[in-house]
């Protein structure tokens, strides 16, 4: 019989890559966990590469060719499904994010990409190399609004936002650039797409006062986790580390301001850097 055809790079190829891949798998008559095993990662994570929330990785898609007699198909489509137009070191947690059902997330010191203004986000990508040619910054906004048009949905993903209050009191851009950008988040507040609170300088100590972090839940995979550095990161599917940082964010939700306080705090300073007064 002849072999499962190459995939159309003007379809969806991770979401067909994965199709092929539970095909492949429950041909062979093995488990997401007996999988695993054989590729020495876990369950969880070839239920990522079925649903098309993990990309497939070279070394990996040869692993699969080889335990599942499929002829070298998954070694010749990897590179389809890997294509993006983010960097390598975000790609794979933004795609997932664009599958994501539930997004909960702790910034400490911006405004999270989906909730940008146009203009707070050039003022990030500028700063983030001072160096770079200008069509390359426009081009990193661009992909940035791209981003924030999962939020035209009116129900999915839910977004929850703890934001620290450094974040809204640190000027990108100027303050007519952060009256624009705090006027949005509590915009979206208002029209209660996002569930946003503000978690105060007054409340010290934290549980992540090492940086940000970001849960994701999907309709048809476990749960991610995605740490963000500078210029790099890093996605994490172990069920344990899912459930710590998940209380880790409960924490921090609790610690927060309520909705209502953190609205009326995101205004004020809102209306403070529109009109020049001091935040």
């Amino acid at each position: 019989m002849p072999g499962p055809k190459d995939l159309d790079p003007s379809s969806s190829p991770r979401a067909l890559l994965g199709a092929e891949l539970r095909h492949a798998r429950e041909k062979a008559g093995l488990s997401q966990e007996e999988l695993g095993q054989r590729l020495f990662v876990s369950g969880s994570f070839i239920g990522q590469l079925e649903a098309g929330t993990r990309r497939m990785q070279p070394e990996y898609a040869k692993m699969l060719d080889e335990v599942l007699g499929t002829g070298g198909f998954f070694e010749r489509n990897c590179g389809a499904a890997a294509k993006s137009k983010y960097e390598e070191h975000f790609a794979e947690a933004m795609e997932a994010e664009a599958q994501a059902t539930a997004i909960r997330q702790y910034a400490p010191l911006l405004i999270p990409g989906l909730l940008q203004t146009s203009t707070y986000a050039r003022a990030v990508n500028r700063a983030y190399d001072p160096t770079t040619p200008e069509e390359t910054v426009e081009k990193w906004t661009q992909g940035r609004m791209e981003r924030t048009r999962l939020l035209d949905n009116p129900t999915k993903p839910m977004l929850w936002v703890v934001l620290d209050e450094a974040a809204l009191r640190r000027e990108t851009g100027g303050r007519a650039v952060m009256a624009e950008a705090l006027h949005h988040v509590a915009g979206m507040a208002r029209r209660n797409r996002v569930i946003v609170q503000v978690l105060p300088l007054s409340a010290g100590a934290h549980p992540a006062m090492q940086g940000g972090l970001k849960l994701m839940e999907f309709e048809d995979a476990p749960p991610l986790v995605y740490y963000e550095g500078v210029a790099n990161g890093r996605l994490e599917d172990d069920p344990a580390t899912v459930t710590q940082q998940r209380f880790r964010f409960e924490l921090l939700a609790a610690t927060a301001f309520s909705r209502e306080q953190s609205l009326a705090l995101i205004e004020a300073l809102a209306q403070d850097y529109a009109h020049e007064e001091h935040p």
